[in-house]
């Protein structure tokens, strides 16, 4: 594992990878590193200006790449639904849950749900769902990759006040969305265990790296001074992109990746080539992992129905 690169990747011919948020940052690089390797993507994107223009650069950048865009917005399940069913894909190999909100004024989805935790969270688990019966086709070597954060270490999920009418704090609110993440992987981990299944349930998280999540609140609420910050901050200590991704290719594709395995920079929450990450306890809690999975259920309308409970 040490010092693994993009160049260590496998071969991925023959394979189709579903990855959400492609059109920049770390879901960009993971794609088009997925197709330069010979898979087939698909960039799962909310927005088609951007996507479009993802797509167009991803066939510049790697001639011959296998890729094509399909609209996708988590914060609205029934988009998330008609993703679903409208892929063209009989199998789905690799599934990397990556793309994100960060720390937004309190907002909610379509669905009514608190912004971070129903489109970082919710919408993965409905999407995840939908496509099970896919991933399960692929059999031996299909993963799931879900992408956390350091800050999952702001709090773990409370079942209480799931969508904050409480008190809302941004980053609180986005440090339970990525613990979400880990709980769900955990579960899904023990789920697929418990069956023989051969599909690996693992995560990753970028450390401190350079791309345009960091920024979306001060644009939203139109802070230019926090904005500002923010981007002063990336230039000077943050990595790239392009070195943030390695987390999540290498769970997507190195050989012995466990379930439940969680991988970020050796230096802890910043930099450098992948290693196993240090996460919270309460992220490998059985009856809380347990307890979200039904909550999400309940809340997305999707029931997986396999793997069983445990």
């Amino acid at each position: 594992m040490n010092g693994w690169t993009v160049h260590d990747i496998p071969d991925q011919s023959g394979r189709t990878a579903v990855v959400t948020g492609a059109n920049s940052g770390i879901g960009y690089v993971t794609a088009r590193e997925l197709a330069r390797r010979g898979a087939r993507v698909v960039l799962a994107c909310r927005d088609r200006t951007r996507g479009d223009a993802a797509l167009e650069l991803l066939r510049t950048q790697v001639p011959g790449a296998e890729a094509e865009l399909a609209l996708l917005d988590l914060a609205d399940l029934s988009s998330v639904r008609t993703f679903a069913a409208e892929l063209k894909a009989d199998r789905v190999d690799l599934l990397v849950n990556n793309a994100g909100v960060m720390a937004l004024p309190q907002l909610r989805t379509v669905d009514g749900f608190e912004m971070q935790f129903g489109t970082n969270h919710l919408g993965h688990f409905a999407l995840t769902g939908l496509l099970m019966p896919r991933i399960r086709e692929a059999g031996d070597g299909a993963r799931v990759i879900s992408v956390s954060s350091g800050l999952h270490l702001l709090g773990t999920v409370d079942p209480r006040d799931l969508q904050m009418d409480g008190r809302y704090r941004r980053w609180i609110a986005y440090g339970r969305s990525k613990s979400a993440n880990l709980l769900f992987i955990h579960e899904l981990a023990r789920r697929l265990a418990a069956v023989g299944s051969p599909v690996v349930a693992a995560a990753a998280h970028p450390g401190y790296a350079a791309t345009n999540l960091q920024t979306a609140g001060g644009r939203l609420e139109q802070r230019p001074v926090a904005k500002h910050a923010i981007e002063l901050t990336n230039r000077l200590v943050a990595q790239s992109a392009e070195d943030g991704a390695l987390p999540t290719l290498y769970a997507a594709t190195a050989p012995g990746v466990r379930q439940d395995d969680f991988f970020g920079p050796r230096v802890q929450f910043w930099r450098g080539a992948p290693v196993r990450s240090l996460r919270a306890g309460w992220t490998r809690d059985d009856r809380a992992s347990s307890g979200l999975w039904d909550v999400s259920e309940r809340l997305t309308g999707v029931r997986y129905g396999w793997p069983p409970r445990v």
